[in-house]
């Protein structure tokens, strides 16, 4: 299902209470990419990639929400990105969406926390994807020097935060923004 619409979220939501009976972590890492210089960015481009990452992770966790607090216990983890923090050039849809994440989790956080539901972000940097791999060697290699690890991060090491923040052990933690960025940024 698309998390771009609301009923693809509600779909989403509902198969897992089918399954499972009960929605105790939800991660929201849907995401798109539609990259131009804001003077040529055309306004579907713009509401594909909000479509998919801000309004997405609201057309999950809206019908997530009830089902947690009634169950007494939730975690929830949405997906942001170093350019959410930091913005980038060419993609002020995806800086802007990845941005609204953040604020979008610390609402929820103050709003929710007394039901024992955390609600947290993971703001990953350059992580070595197939994405990543296309870009040319001479990007690849100035992206290296702005990273003081000197290397891109793995998806495993986005997936550990993940499951940390997913977790028990993170029971005291909500409204946190953890960058896992190699150092690209320090927040």
């Amino acid at each position: 299902e698309s998390v771009a619409n609301a009923e693809g979220g509600q779909a989403i939501i509902d198969a897992a209470l089918d399954r499972y009976g009960r929605v105790d972590v939800l991660i929201h890492n849907a995401g798109n990419l539609r990259r131009a210089p804001l003077s040529q960015m055309s306004y579907a481009d713009f509401d594909a990639v909000l479509d998919v990452h801000l309004r997405g992770a609201f057309h999950v966790v809206r019908p997530a929400f009830p089902v947690m607090c009634d169950a007494g216990y939730g975690r929830v983890v949405l997906t942001s990105s170093i350019g959410g923090l930091y913005g980038n050039a060419d993609v002020a849809n995806y800086a802007a969406a990845k941005a609204g994440i953040i604020a979008f989790s610390k609402s929820l956080a103050k709003e929710i926390g007394s039901r024992n539901v955390t609600v947290n972000v993971v703001a990953p940097g350059f992580i070595d994807t197939d994405m990543t791999r296309e870009l040319p060697e001479a990007q690849r290699e100035a992206l290296l020097t702005q990273i003081p690890l000197g290397r891109l991060g793995q998806a495993e090491e986005i997936a550990k935060v993940v499951g940390f923040l997913a977790s028990d052990g993170a029971a005291y933690v909500t409204g946190a923004t953890v960058p896992v960025n190699g150092g690209m940024y320090m927040s």
